[in-house]
């Protein structure tokens, strides 16, 4: 099929899982359960050791929330490209939305700090004012990649506006299609939108130490249990779909 697979990870488990079962990227994060926040140097660092021929697309988002950063969050990004690309990052994942809803030309100051490595557009493009024009402008920034679900929770809800944007893209830009990517769905993703790229975030709930009264358990994880990590059964699976 020809169809590339990135895996949204943020441990090193995640990172060894991904490239054992031969996913083309990672998008290395922290925080998944905010939605995924810039991961620290030493993971990134590390994460490159441990992914062999996998690459490492850090992402580069300083809180959580919306995508419209002031001066003091665009200067800590910046020096986040900086140093993950730095630390050996193959590329970064970045966004950033103007008081219009389209994209804020502080990204063309990103894309210059990643030093010629490829950039992704995440999913600023999904709660944009005109995804065609978004497009647009990443074609016109120099963006590899841009990463969406149509605007919807789910890529097959979005369908149509992801194949639109394939379209659109004629070859020049990557599009890459996310939002419940699943072994079950990903061949039915792929014939819906026309992408040559998937990305999923595959995820099981991990039990910890058992504690007292006070508890640190993640954000969303299920009672009794502790955090989340990659699932490595519903990568291997993905990826033999999409290999098979």
């Amino acid at each position: 099929m020809g169809v590339r697979v990135e895996i949204s990870v943020e441990s090193i488990n995640g990172v060894r899982i991904a490239a054992r079962n031969g996913a083309d990227r990672v998008e290395l994060c922290g925080a998944l359960s905010d939605g995924g926040l810039t991961p620290s140097l030493a993971l990134t660092e590390l994460a490159v050791r441990h992914a062999g021929s996998t690459e490492v697309h850090p992402l580069i988002r300083p809180r959580p929330g919306d995508f419209r950063y002031d001066a003091d969050e665009v200067e800590v990004m910046v020096g986040d490209v900086r140093a993950l690309v730095a630390a050996g990052a193959h590329g970064v994942v970045i966004g950033a939305l103007g008081a219009d809803g389209l994209l804020d030309p502080v990204c063309e100051k990103l894309i210059e700090a990643a030093d010629g490595r490829p950039v992704t557009l995440h999913r600023a493009i999904d709660v944009s004012s005109s995804p065609r024009q978004v497009l647009d402008q990443a074609i016109r920034m120099g963006f590899k990649r841009v990463l969406t679900s149509g605007q919807q929770r789910s890529a097959l809800d979005g369908a149509p506006v992801i194949k639109s944007l394939v379209e659109q893209a004629d070859d020049v830009i990557q599009v890459m299609a996310c939002g419940g990517v699943r072994a079950v769905n990903v061949l039915e993703v792929v014939a819906a939108t026309g992408v040559s790229d998937v990305h999923a975030g595959a995820r099981q709930a991990v039990r910890g130490a058992a504690g007292g009264a006070v508890s640190y358990a993640g954000v969303g994880v299920p009672e009794g249990f502790d955090h989340f990590d990659t699932d490595a059964d519903g990568v291997a699976a993905l990826c033999s779909v999409i290999r098979g």
